[in-house]
């Protein structure tokens, strides 16, 4: 049985198998928890980013797919970098796919790696303005979907950031048992 909760913490402490970085396609840090995730993590971090082969000229990581690094010095032993897509009202239902492909390739690149547990921020809800009710939503559904094939996740961490998104997942794990 596999167990889902949401918690309100800095994601760089959570002591779990591996922790999901918000990033963006060049994988080098910014603003918001993909800037705290690689200054928590040291320059390790950093480092191994550089080595990710680009699929395209500035693109390490295209929207909705995932990559996977050390944790450096986080207590996550990992780090699962995923790009979630920039919110436009005029492509709705294709951001809603891209944020659910990420997702989805974050839980195959955990599970194909065996690892028991599993923490998210809130992806494309911040500089990317994805609406949190649409992305929290898209979160727990496909999440909880998704791990119930998985052979190795065990727990997964939805980590909150503002008290009303904590409310908000906890809210949707309820109503999606």
């Amino acid at each position: 049985m596999v167990t889902l909760e949401a918690i309100s913490a800095d994601i760089t402490t959570l002591s779990v198998d591996a922790i999901v970085n918000a990033a963006n396609p060049l994988m080098l840090g910014g603003g918001g928890v993909d800037g705290a995730i690689h200054a928590a993590a040291g320059p390790g971090l950093m480092a191994e980013c550089e080595r990710v082969p680009e699929t395209e000229p500035g693109v390490r990581c295209p929207t909705g797919e995932a990559r996977i690094t050390g944790g450096y010095l986080l207590p996550a032993r990992w780090v699962i970098h995923t790009v979630g897509p920039v919110w436009n009202d005029d492509l709705a239902a294709e951001c809603d796919a891209a944020l659910r492909a990420a997702y989805r390739a974050c839980v195959h690149l955990a599970s194909a790696r065996h690892l028991r547990s599993l923490a998210f921020p809130a992806i494309s809800t911040g500089a990317y303005g994805f609406p949190m009710e649409r992305a929290a939503h898209i979160a727990v559904i496909t999440v909880r979907q998704l791990v119930q094939s998985s052979i190795s996740i065990e727990r997964v961490v939805f980590c909150c950031f503002r008290p009303r998104d904590l409310a908000l997942y906890q809210h949707l794990l309820r109503a999606s048992r």
